[in-house]
């Protein structure tokens, strides 16, 4: 009978994609919704698992756009991830609603049209399934903020800023971490509940070598970030009015520095745009974590013209490609832009694409490949969101056998520090390898 009442249940959920209810879905239910919504949608949504849960729940992430199953050259790739802490749920509910709303108004929304046809957008409505599966109805102390194993995974990332990380990482930061290594990540946000605000890199600091100004951890993105972080704050109904929740703190513009907030090590905005060349930024979208489900309503009025003006400014600034004079992609040449040294300099793609969001203006830029004399380009970057597409502009190098590579000190860093994680990680995939065999051993021996 219980079976029979979920397939009932489910029934009701998906039998017309256009009614999804204002409540808050189990896993069952999102994992039914958005195959059904694949289904249905099947020429522009993609549907896939990036990894599995402590407990062996789906990371499912739909994705939606003109072509949906694979990335194409100029075409920037967005996301956003939906309940990290399992107790606050309201940006899992939004982004099922996300989802609704842009595949009914593919072709008939102007806005939306434009958004699929220029943008491959992939949605996480939870990463933390076993977390949510695990909380209460509490509206700022229900369980469930951790994974199964107890671990905040918002804390839980490699962080730039510590040395002598061992790798030990949950398989939902696993997940994660792989899935910004199979696409080229352009911007990205995180939701999350218990203020209303929006927080962007750094959240972590070296302790004031450069980047600490003024209690303040200054990403070499700084303008773009604060520009990224106000354009949600005063497209969201209030955000912007810096209101506090609980006679908390007031945020000027509805925005802050992480740091400035708090300092936190090991966060997945800072890791996203460190070594995925993603700009992140965490979204806090409700003073309570787990609102009554009457305020869901509400709440999507409230972001729903925050969160499609944030998706068009993956089209800011300048993209394109690195290539020899023969149409021959440059994969890993360095895309460095004068006066942002990133502690990761962003690289090229296997097709030699580059993409960098830049506020409007003049900028000079260093692309290095190896055996090659650097090229040094000025170039005049519009705004792009208007016309959903970043400026186009390729460097084109001539094959050349004379020139010595010119590497900067900070890749080699950036690599070393990447090397150690993966050192990590593949000792303890054999640590755990070692125990089952000693575990097998020991029951024959017994036997």
């Amino acid at each position: 009978m219980p079976t029979l009442m979920l397939f009932l249940c489910l029934g009701t959920l998906v039998s017309r994609a256009s009614s999804l209810e204002f409540r808050y879905h189990n896993t069952a239910e999102v994992q039914e919704y958005l195959k059904a919504v694949n289904r249905n949608y099947s020429s522009i949504t993609h549907l896939h698992s990036i990894g599995k849960s402590v407990e062996g729940r789906n990371l499912w992430v739909l994705i939606l756009g003109k072509f949906p199953t694979k990335h194409k050259i100029g075409i920037p790739e967005f996301k956003y991830v939906g309940n990290m802490h399992g107790n606050e749920v309201v940006g899992r509910v939004l982004l099922l609603k996300l989802i609704e709303y842009l595949t009914q108004g593919y072709l008939s929304d102007p806005v939306v049209t434009h958004l699929l046809n220029s943008t491959r957008i992939h949605i996480l409505p939870s990463m933390n399934p076993d977390g949510f599966e695990a909380s209460n109805r509490n509206c700022l102390y229900s369980q469930g903020r951790f994974n199964k194993h107890g671990v905040d995974l918002n804390r839980n990332f490699p962080d730039a800023f510590v040395q002598n990380d061992k790798g030990e990482h949950e398989l939902e930061v696993w997940a994660v971490m792989d899935w910004l290594k199979s696409e080229p990540f352009v911007l990205s946000a995180n939701l999350h509940g218990g203020a209303v605000v929006a927080s962007y890199p750094y959240d972590n600091s070296n302790g004031g070598k450069v980047e600490l100004q003024r209690g303040s951890s200054i990403a070499p993105d700084n303008d773009v970030f604060i520009y990224l972080a106000k354009a949600y704050s005063f497209s969201h109904n209030y955000m912007h009015n810096g209101q506090s929740c609980y006679g908390s703190t007031v945020f000027k513009d509805g925005i802050t520095n992480g740091y400035y907030w708090y300092p936190l090590q090991g966060g997945m905005q800072d890791y996203n745009y460190i070594w995925g060349q993603c700009l992140e930024i965490t979204l806090e979208l409700s003073c309570c974590k787990y609102p009554p489900e009457k305020e869901l309503p509400g709440l999507w009025d409230d972001n729903k013209d925050a969160l499609l003006a944030y998706m068009k400014l993956v089209h800011l600034g300048v993209k394109g490609q690195v290539l020899y004079s023969d149409g021959t992609p440059v994969e890993n040449a360095i895309v460095e832009v004068e006066g942002r040294k990133n502690l990761c300099p962003f690289k090229t793609n296997i097709n030699g694409e580059y993409y960098r969001l830049l506020l409007p203006g003049n900028y000079t830029f260093k692309v290095t490949i190896p055996s090659q004399e650097a090229m040094m380009e000025t170039l005049y970057i519009p705004y792009g969101p208007d016309m959903y597409s970043a400026l186009k502009h390729n460097f084109i190098f001539q094959r050349s056998r004379n020139s010595s590579p010119d590497v900067t000190p900070s890749t080699e860093s950036c690599v070393s520090k990447l090397r150690n994680q993966e050192a990590g990680r593949s000792a303890a995939l054999l640590a755990s390898h070692l125990t089952v065999l000693l575990l097998l051993a020991l029951g024959r021996f017994l036997l």
